[in-house]
């Protein structure tokens, strides 16, 4: 199993953010859509600047508006912005890990390894492929031939679940199964008996560990 981190793991509290654009005058999204428009997020994704550097590449699209100062608060609450796992999703992956590898494969920074600390999410997956780590993000079709190898089964035999229709669609023409979540009911429906909590018996252990070496049991 092959699945995102952020909107569908990790979900961020933008409401103070949003206060501090009501008090600038601007409208509620402004920040946000100017920080992950394509030019000023890939490069972060990719590994390729800081995130202090993407908060001045943030506050120079809004200085115009509202001034140096407040336009380099509004990045810098944007990059800050306190963030969550949704433990019922967190609990779904847990139980699929029983049955299946599960790999992370995610458009983020060099920082997600401190951030899945800070969550306890450290031993959530059995392999991480980050976007700023590997240099190639979703949707490029080599992040996913790079996840699958580290699931260590065929692409055909992968489930992708993430909340954009793009990363989907490309996950697709490779060959994989896809879940397009919304909320954790599609998880859950994506992962079928998986979603169940693991049998007590032993022979469950041989055929995930068999499973997880890339073999068949």
């Amino acid at each position: 199993m092959l699945c995102d981190v952020d909107n569908v793991i990790r979900f961020y509290d933008t409401a103070p953010l949003a206060a501090l654009e009501r008090a600038a005058g601007l409208p509620e999204g402004t920040t946000t859509g100017i920080g992950y428009a394509p030019a000023v997020d890939l490069p972060l994704l990719l590994g390729r600047i800081t995130p202090d550097a993407w908060v001045e590449s943030i506050a120079a699209g809004l200085t115009d508006r509202v001034g140096a100062e407040r336009a380099h608060e509004l990045g810098r609450a944007l990059a800050d912005a306190p963030f969550r796992a949704d433990e019922e999703v967190v609990s779904l992956l847990r139980r699929a890990r029983t049955h299946v590898p599960l790999v992370l494969v995610t458009n983020t920074t060099l920082q997600l390894d401190a951030d899945l600390a800070s969550l306890g999410l450290t031993d959530l997956a059995d392999a991480v492929v980050s976007s700023a780590v590997e240099q190639v993000a979703k949707p490029d079709p080599a992040i996913y031939r790079i996840a699958a190898e580290r699931a260590g089964v065929p692409m055909a035999r992968c489930l992708f679940v993430d909340d954009r229709q793009e990363n989907i669609d490309a996950a697709a023409a490779l060959g994989m199964t896809t879940a397009l979540y919304r909320e954790p009911a599609d998880l859950r429906k994506a992962l079928g008996p998986c979603a169940e909590e693991a049998a007590e018996d032993p022979a469950v252990g041989s055929v995930v560990k068999a499973q997880r070496a890339g073999r068949e049991p």
